[in-house]
């Protein structure tokens, strides 16, 4: 994130490579997926349910305060998750979040073009041709490297094996994506001035309120079903990557802030949450 930050006018050069990035990082946790071992619970219907609902709900009461907060704060709950590794290093069940980060993806996939019609910039272009130009971009980001998944399994088992067992090429890539991402931000604001700073200080602020909500949230509905961590994990942790690249792209790009910040809330409160478990063993 520093390097994003201090070095961003570098940075951005590279940054059409990030759809690129996010769908290779996909590609890998998918190979990691076990499709036998995915099991549908209620628990998921309600972590999508708040996903997707919850986000439209809190834009439509935040849209009159402000349209550009209300930005901000609904992509750091529409996001898709991205806490199978957290939730294996706290105890709790992989195959439960696997499960939904999968739903998850495929969901944003399918509706997010219809929602992003709506927003933005694409809110001056014709329906049709809104969601026809943003379905061509997410459907293929998030739903192809399932797709890619699934014929390496088939036809390149070898390929595939190696993925699987070298799931720590996503954390670099993640690195790289987040360096990226967060040099595009800043340039943006830079490019911006200090004129809409209070506007900055608001989406920050309530993408920390809505992180700690959607972990105790989570948590809550998971211990219903047994599964505490995975239910806080799923709906708590955010691809935030994927989150800034879809608010640089087809929202107000100062909008990214939100998830831009979001991405030191949830660490932060992994960061604690390891702690305290570390301490309790």
């Amino acid at each position: 994130m520093i390097t994003g930050a201090v070095f961003y006018r570098y940075v951005q050069i590279i940054s059409f490579l990030t759809p690129y990035l996010i769908f290779i990082m996909l590609l890998v946790t998918y190979c990691k997926l076990s499709l036998r071992n995915m099991n549908l619970s209620p628990l998921h219907a309600w972590l999508l349910g708040i996903q997707v609902i919850g986000s439209l709900l809190i834009y439509v009461l935040l849209y009159s305060f402000d349209p550009l907060v209300a930005e901000g704060t609904f992509i750091c709950v529409f996001c898709p998750t991205a806490a199978a590794v957290i939730t294996g290093m706290l105890g709790g069940d992989i195959a439960c979040l696997a499960t939904y980060s999968l739903l998850s993806n495929m969901t944003v996939a399918i509706i997010a073009p219809f929602i992003f019609s709506f927003m933005g910039d694409h809110i001056s272009l014709p329906f049709f041709e809104s969601f026809l130009k943003i379905g061509t971009e997410m459907i293929p980001l998030l739903i192809f490297p399932f797709v890619c998944a699934l014929i390496l399994q088939k036809f390149l088992p070898k390929v595939h094996s190696a993925l699987q067992n070298h799931q720590s090429i996503s954390f670099y890539l993640w690195a790289i994506s987040l360096t990226i991402v967060m040099g595009k931000t800043v340039s943006f604001i830079a490019s911006r001035g200090n004129a809409e700073y209070k506007e900055e200080i608001l989406i920050a602020l309530f993408a920390l309120i809505v992180c700690i909500l959607q972990f105790i949230l989570g948590k809550l509905i998971g211990k219903k079903y047994y599964n505490t961590i995975a239910g806080g994990q799923g709906l708590g942790q955010k691809n935030t990557v994927l989150a800034i690249w879809m608010a640089l792209t087809y929202l107000n790009p100062l909008a990214s802030i939100g998830p831009a910040s979001y991405v030191v809330w949830q660490n932060s409160i992994n960061s604690l949450q390891l702690w305290i478990r570390e301490k309790r063993n």
